[in-house]
């Protein structure tokens, strides 16, 4: 016993260090230039939970389980961040999040199943008021339903957020599911069933039956919620879908008692929260908004309709504008990701540096389809974060720029947000490139943004359109700056 003793406090001891790591790793994490060291710090983190667990769970046999483990699931990640590209990245987060409420949701259901195998039998089949005693009263009955609800709901969300964003799943109705009324009947239904299985002694039923009801209308309640959300919103959708995941992973941690799990989900579940309240005050909405309106559910695709007076230009032109300049701003966006273009766009902006002209990014915080996602990708390119400017940064420099590049970028440089008041996007914060003496944007269309709608931009008298691929047209403009050198 007094060694049983002395393992818990050392493994109480990593889950401490474990935490730490959590924390200062999410601080880290808020800053450009620290956000790499915050990611692997909070990994390290992560080392140190499982290690200490799987030696809590099985003790010292557990070496080949946990190296088995490791091996296994490091040589998955791999994989993963080899393979898939920085343009699927968003619906991979999307995938990852629903895992985490899969866990969260299996792990409850395990707890159910073990307690309710544990009750004697009495005349009959275990019933509900018999389970919640086993269960541990009250407090953790509420942390068992609350896990799988929420994991529930946050598993088939994410499914729908990713099929969105992989382009898969194409509708936001599946017959009446996704429309209001029938998710208003999905959501009192999932708390009726939540306070039967967390508290109503209904005898005579087992409470397998009454959680296996909970995760069929919280799944059903998932679908319906993400269903009619555009993929305008998505970006708010992830960063709302693992908040989810971490409140789930909180709640888990009430079930298992483990103190670890429960600091590390409440760290999640805030971070998520919060980003999803940065999200929507950059687009200057509200989360009921985002939730409820559909907004960009039904964006146009169709090119070159609505426009006249559009000029359009050659990389070879663009290196001519670039070549003569001193002050280029970059504003990437989504088709930057799709072209794979951030690392012709460090090569383009070596190029201008040399020649001593002042290369930046503008980075709106809902460009691309994930948060950070321009962050990202051009971080991958080795770009200084010092070049690196959000939106009320640089809104103001604009003006004295002598090029603007925009790539790929659609609704967050919309000059109808600041000149439409009927606009949809009326009010959102948008990068103000029209100020610039030049504005260049490469775009492989006049197709319309997530948002569906007319960008006043591409007519602008001081706007040239370059109809290409990013990556294309970077490597045509400097193969140009590199002929004229």
């Amino acid at each position: 016993m007094p060694g049983r003793l002395w393992d818990l406090e050392l493994v109480e001891l990593v889950y401490m260090v474990a935490a730490f790591c959590f924390v200062l790793g999410l601080k880290r994490l808020g800053a450009v230039r620290t956000a790499r060291s915050g990611n692997l710090l909070a990994s390290l983190g992560m080392l140190f939970a499982v290690v200490a667990t799987v030696y809590l769970v099985f003790g010292e046999a557990s070496l080949v389980l946990l190296l088995v483990g490791l091996v296994l699931g490091g040589a998955a990640g791999v994989v993963l961040a080899r393979r898939v590209p920085m343009t699927a990245m968003p619906e991979l987060v999307a995938f990852f999040n629903g895992l985490g409420g899969a866990a969260s949701m299996l792990v409850a259901l395990a707890e159910i199943a073990a307690y309710t195998r544990a009750i004697p039998a009495v005349d009959a089949a275990p019933t509900m008021a018999e389970g919640v005693g086993a269960l541990g009263g009250v407090p953790f009955s509420v942390a068992v339903v609350v896990s799988i609800l929420i994991g529930a709901l946050t598993l088939s969300g994410s499914l729908v957020a990713y099929g969105k964003l992989s382009g898969r799943l194409k509708v936001d109705r599946i017959g009446l599911l996704g429309s209001r009324p029938v998710n208003g009947v999905l959501f009192a239904l999932a708390l009726g069933l939540g306070a039967w299985a967390g508290f109503a002694a209904a005898a005579g039923w087992p409470l397998s039956i009454a959680a296996l009801l909970l995760v069929l209308a919280s799944l059903a309640l998932g679908l319906g919620l993400v269903l009619p959300i555009g993929g305008a919103d998505m970006p708010v959708v992830i960063s709302l879908l693992n908040s989810y995941s971490g409140v789930a992973a909180s709640a888990t941690g009430f079930v298992l008692e483990n103190n670890l799990l429960i600091v590390a989900g409440a760290l999640v579940g805030a971070s998520g929260l919060i980003l999803t309240q940065v999200m929507c005050r950059a687009m200057n909405r509200s989360l009921s908004n985002v939730l409820f309106a559909g907004y960009g559910a039904a964006a146009a695709t169709e090119a070159d309709t609505g426009y006249t007076g559009v000029k359009s230009t050659t990389p070879e032109e663009l290196a001519l504008l670039l070549q003569g300049a001193q002050s280029v701003i970059i504003v990437p966006g989504y088709g930057l990701a799709v072209a794979q273009a951030q690392h012709k766009v460090r090569e383009l902006a070596g190029i201008l540096e040399k020649s001593g002209a002042e290369v930046r990014y503008a980075i709106h915080p809902v460009a691309g389809r994930m948060p950070g996602h321009m962050n990202v990708l051009l971080a991958e390119a080795d770009v200084p974060y010092e070049q690196l400017f959000e939106l009320d940064q640089i809104n103001g420099d604009f003006a004295q720029a002598d090029v603007v590049v925009v790539l790929g970028a659609n609704d967050v440089c919309n000059p109808a947000a600041t000149r439409d008041p009927k606009s949809p996007i009326a009010g959102m914060p948008v990068l103000h490139v029209w100020e610039a003496r030049t504005v260049v944007v490469v775009k492989r269309s006049l197709a319309a943004g997530y948002a569906g709608i007319k960008n006043p931009l591409f007519e602008g008298e001081n706007t040239l359109m370059l109809f290409a691929d990013a990556k294309a047209a970077l490597e045509g403009a400097i193969a140009e700056l590199k002929a004229n050198a």
